[in-house]
C-alpha cells in the first residue's frame, strides 16, 4: 500500500522512533490552482517544507494539485515544478532525495472543474483512508485562484468534499478579499453560507515575513523594557515602508483595478500597523484574544480624508496601461502607483502619534521596514569624540523591523544601543555582528544591536506551517478584513478623481516624492516640475489667451493649487489693508469641501494674517450641531481656526442649535445672528464674503426657487436643501451684496457644466442663485480653476 511503503522508507531513514505512534490521523492538502504562478513559485515549495518538518509528528499526508485543465497536461505541468522543490542547507543530499522522491509518491494531480469532479475526489480520499486502514484527521483546500472563483468551488467543497464528523475542514484563501467596503462584504456573505469562521484562513503573505511575524512576540518579550515608552510620551513617529523598484508592467489590467492603495497598504503595511498599535493581551497564545486586540486597535484609527494621503504615478505607466490593454492614445489612468499616507489612532496610547504607511513602484530601492523613532530629549554638553558614541544619549533611538532587501539584504530586527537590549528567542533569532561600513538610517550598523534569523524561511512555508496548527492569529477573520475595508473606503472614494503627481521612476525621483506632515494632514514638498506634466494635460502657458473677466467680473483662473495659493495670498492682503484702516477686518466664510483647501492653506502659510484683530463669520450653516462632523463650523474649526489664533469672541458660528432644538423658527436664531452681524460689522457690511457654487447654481445656503433669502429686507434666513441635510441657516443675497468685497471659488471639473451655463446667463436669481450676486458698492472676483473653466 502506497502510504504504508512511504511510512516504512521514512522509519528507515531515522524520522520516526516507532510505528505505533504514527496514530494521529491523516491529512489531505488539496492546492487549487496547482499550476499557476504563485504554487510554481511558493505554495508547492512551502507544502514540501510542511512535510519535511511534520514528516515524523504523527500524522500521515496526501498532497492533491488540482486545476482546470486536463488530467495529462496538468500532471505533466505539475510534476515539472515538483521535479525542481529544494530541500534546506542543513538537510543533507542523501535524506533530501528520499523525502522528495516521498512527497513525490504523495502528491497527485485532479482535474476539478465539475461537481461530479469534487464528489470523485473525496471518494478517492475515503477510498485511500479505507484501504490504509488511516484515520482522516482533517483537509486543507488551498485555493489558489481568482476571488471570482471562490463561490463556486466553495459550493462544492461544501456539498461533496468535506471531511467527515470528528475531522477538521481548513480553507485557505488568498488576496484580493474584494476592492472596497461593498464588494468585501458581499464576498464575505458568499463564503460564510459555505465554511465556519474558524474554517477559514485569509492570507496575507506579510504576515509570514519574518520580522513582520516577531512583532509582537519582540513586544510580548520585551514588555519590561517597552511598557514605560511604547506611547505617544515617547514614540515621535512610526514609518511603515515597503518600496520597490520594479514597474506594473505586464500587470497593469489588475493594477487598473486595484492600484498601490488596495494592493498594499489596505493589507500588508495596515497588518504591521496593527501589530504595533494593539495592545497585547494578558495571554499571547489564545488566537481570539489576539484577534479581538487587533479589532480594537482598527476601531480607535481615525477616519482618513482626501489630504491624508499624497498619491503618485510613475510616468511610463499611462503608455504601459494603453499598449497592454489597447486603450486609446488620450486614455488618462487616475490609478497611483505611489502613495504617502499619514494615519492617526484616537487611542489614549498613540493620541498625536504620526503613522507614514508609504509605498510604490518605480522607486530608487527596494526594501521594506517599520521604523518606530524614538523622542529625544537629551542634550550632549560634551563632544561625540570624547563619548562612547555607540551609546550616547544624543544619538537616534529607534526600533526597526527590517523586512528585507536593502543595504541588509536579510530579516532583522535592530533596536538602538542606547535604547536596551533586547531579548531575543535563542533557538529562532541570533545577534549580528554590527559592520562599521554599513549605514542605516544615518548611523552605522555598530549603533543597534542587530538580530537576523538562525534560518531564513520563506513567508509561504511560515503561513503554511501556521495553517497546520491552527494559528488564527496570523491570518485575516472577516471581521478584521471588514474593519480594514470600513476604514480604507472613504479614502479610496475621496482621491478616485485626484490629481496624480508624475514622478520619472528610479533615482531619477530625487526628491519629488518627499512629503510633510502639516496640521495633520500631508503634502509634497516641492512642486511638480513642468516638464513631468502628462502632455496631453493642458499647460497653464496655453491659457494666455484666457479672458480676464468673467460675467463683466474679474477673473483669476490657474491650477487648483497655484489658484488657492492666490486666493489665500489675496485674503490675507485684504485682510491687511483693512485693519490697518479700520482696526478689524470681518471675514464671512461657506461651508462645503471647497474652501477646506484654502483653511489648510491659509493655516499652514499665512503667519502674518492679523488673525488677533479678524472676526470670523459663516454664511451658511447646516443644522446640526456644531460638534457634528456634517457641520461647516466644524470642518471650518478642525481645519483652520484650532490651527491660527483668533481670539475666542472673535469667531461667530451660526445659532443654529438652541433650547436643545435645531434651526426652530420660533427660537429666533437668524433674529440672533442678525442682530450680532448689526452690532458689530459696520452697516452690516462685511469686508470680504467668500462664496461657492454648487452645480445647480446654490451659493450660500439659497438654493434655487428658494422661497427666502434671495429678496426682501431679512439679513438672516432658514432655507431648505435639496439634500441632506435639509434644514440650513444662511446669509440673505441682500446681506451678500452689501459686502465691500466678495471672493467666489469654482474647483473641479465637476464644475465645468455650470461655470459655462453661468457664462451665459444674465441675472436671473430665482433660477441660479449665484447670478444674483452683485455687491453694490463692492468689488465682485472670480477664482475659477482651469478644471472647472475649461473640462
Amino acid at each position: 500500500k502506497m502510504l504504508q511503503r512511504v511510512l516504512c522508507t521514512v522509519l528507515f531513514m531515522g524520522a520516526l522512533p516507532s510505528l505505533a505512534e504514527v496514530s494521529q490521523g491523516h491529512i489531505s492538502v488539496v492546492l487549487l490552482g496547482a499550476t499557476g504562478d504563485l504554487a510554481k513559485k511558493y505554495l508547492w515549495q512551502g507544502l514540501f517544507q510542511l512535510y519535511m518538518d511534520q514528516v515524523s509528528s504523527g500524522h500521515s499526508f496526501t498532497f492533491h494539485g488540482a486545476a482546470l485543465t486536463a488530467l495529462e497536461p496538468g500532471q505533466r505541468l505539475m510534476f515539472d515544478v515538483l521535479k525542481k522543490l529544494a530541500c534546506p542547507p542543513d538537510v543533507s543530499p542523501n535524506r533530501c532525495a528520499v523525502l522528495k522522491d516521498q512527497f513525490l509518491k504523495l502528491s497527485q494531480y485532479h482535474q476539478l472543474k465539475t461537481a461530479e469532479n469534487y464528489t470523485v475526489l473525496n471518494r478517492e480520499i475515503e477510498t485511500l483512508l479505507r484501504q490504509e486502514g488511516l484515520k482522516e484527521a482533517g483537509r486543507i483546500f488551498y485555493f489558489s485562484v481568482p476571488p471570482f472563483a471562490y463561490t463556486e468551488i466553495a459550493r462544492h467543497i461544501n456539498s461533496s468534499c468535506r471531511p467527515p464528523p470528528g475531522a477538521w475542514l481548513r480553507v485557505v484563501l488568498e488576496k484580493p478579499f474584494g476592492h472596497d467596503l461593498e464588494s468585501a462584504q458581499q464576498l464575505a456573505a458568499e463564503l460564510i453560507s459555505f465554511f465556519k469562521e474558524e474554517e477559514m484562513y485569509r492570507v496575507d503573505h506579510y504576515l509570514g515575513k519574518q520580522a513582520i511575524a516577531h512583532i509582537l512576540p519582540f513586544r510580548d518579550q520585551n514588555r519590561h523594557f517597552l511598557d514605560p515608552i511604547w506611547n505617544r510620551h515617547h514614540v515621535e513617529r512610526v514609518e511603515i515602508v515597503l518600496k520597490e523598484t520594479v514597474d506594473a508592467k505586464g500587470r497593469t489590467s489588475f493594477y487598473e483595478q486595484y492600484g498601490v492603495i488596495r494592493d498594499v497598504l489596505q493589507n500588508h503595511l495596515t497588518e504591521a500597523l496593527m501589530f504595533l498599535t494593539m495592545e497585547l493581551p494578558a495571554n499571547m497564545s489564545r488566537a481570539e484574544e489576539v484577534l479581538q486586540s487587533k479589532l480594537q486597535a482598527f476601531q480607535s484609527l481615525r477616519g482618513l480624508e482626501k489630504n491624508s494621503a499624497v498619491l503618485g504615478q510613475y510616468q511610463a505607466y499611462a503608455s504601459q496601461v494603453q499598449e497592454e490593454l489597447q486603450k486609446a492614445q488620450d486614455y488618462i489612468s487616475t490609478t497611483p502607483t505611489f502613495a504617502g499616507v499619514l494615519i492617526h489612532s484616537d487611542s489614549l496610547r498613540w493620541e498625536g502619534v504620526p503613522f507614514l504607511l508609504t509605498s510604490g513602484k518605480a522607486l530608487d530601492e527596494r526594501v521594506g521596514y517599520v521604523r518606530v523613532l524614538f523622542k529625544n530629549r537629551a542634550y550632549c554638553t560634551q563632544s561625540e569624540t570624547l563619548r562612547d558614541a555607540q551609546h550616547s544619549q544624543c544619538k537616534a533611538k529607534q526600533i526597526i523591523f527590517y523586512i528585507g532587501h536593502g543595504a541588509l539584504n536579510t530579516p532583522a530586527v535592530l533596536v538602538s544601543r542606547n535604547l536596551f537590549r533586547p531579548v531575543m528567542p535563542e533557538g529562532s533569532w541570533r545577534e549580528a555582528v554590527g559592520r562599521s561600513d554599513l549605514h542605516i538610517f544615518g548611523q552605522p550598523l555598530s549603533d543597534y544591536y542587530v538580530y537576523s534569523p538562525v534560518k531564513e524561511r520563506d513567508a509561504y512555508s511560515v503561513l503554511i506551517s501556521n495553517i497546520y496548527h491552527a494559528r488564527k492569529d496570523f491570518f485575516i477573520t472577516t471581521e478584521n478584513l471588514l474593519a480594514s475595508w470600513g476604514f480604507w473606503t472613504p479614502l479610496l472614494d475621496s482621491i478616485s478623481h485626484q490629481p496624480l503627481r508624475l514622478y520619472p521612476g528610479g533615482v531619477e525621483n530625487q526628491h519629488l516624492l518627499d512629503f510633510e506632515m502639516v496640521s495633520g494632514e500631508v503634502a509634497f514638498t516641492l512642486a511638480e516640475p513642468v516638464e513631468l506634466l502628462n502632455p496631453n494635460r493642458l499647460m497653464p502657458s496655453d491659457y494666455r489667451t484666457i479672458q480676464s473677466k468673467f460675467r463683466q467680473s474679474p477673473l483669476v483662473s490657474a491650477w487648483s493649487e497655484e489658484l488657492i495659493s492666490q486666493l489665500a495670498s489675496d485674503i490675507e492682503k485684504t485682510a491687511s489693508r483693512t485693519v490697518a484702516q479700520s482696526g478689524q477686518f470681518h471675514l464671512a466664510l461657506s461651508g462645503g469641501s471647497s474652501p477646506v483647501v484654502l483653511f489648510q492653506r491659509l493655516a499652514r502659510h499665512h503667519y502674518a494674517f492679523p488673525w488677533k484683530h479678524t472676526h470670523i463669520w459663516l454664511v451658511d450653516e447646516r443644522c446640526v450641531p456644531l460638534t457634528d462632523t456634517e457641520s461647516n463650523f466644524f470642518s471650518l474649526h478642525s481645519h483652520l481656526l484650532q490651527n491660527v489664533r483668533v481670539p475666542y469672541f472673535n469667531v461667530h458660528p451660526m445659532p443654529v442649535h438652541l433650547n436643545q432644538r435645531l434651526c426652530v423658527e420660533e427660537d429666533g436664531g437668524t433674529e440672533m445672528y442678525a442682530k450680532e452681524i448689526m452690532a458689530l460689522v459696520a452697516n452690516a457690511s462685511f469686508d470680504l464674503v467668500l462664496l461657492g457654487v454648487g452645480t445647480d447654481g446654490h451659493t450660500a445656503s439659497l438654493f434655487p426657487r428658494s422661497e427666502n433669502g434671495l429678496e426682501g429686507a431679512q439679513t438672516v434666513v432658514l432655507t431648505e436643501s435639496p439634500v441632506k441635510p435639509h434644514q440650513r441657516m444662511s446669509l440673505s443675497l441682500p446681506l451678500i451684496n452689501k459686502a465691500r468685497q466678495v471672493f467666489v471659488l469654482v474647483l473641479g471639473k465637476g464644475k465645468h457644466d455650470i461655470t459655462t451655463l453661468l457664462s451665459r446667463v444674465g441675472h436671473e436669481p430665482r433660477k441660479w442663485p449665484i447670478s444674483g450676486v452683485s455687491p453694490s458698492s463692492g468689488q465682485l472676483v472670480w477664482y475659477v480653476d482651469y478644471e472647472a473653466l475649461l473640462g
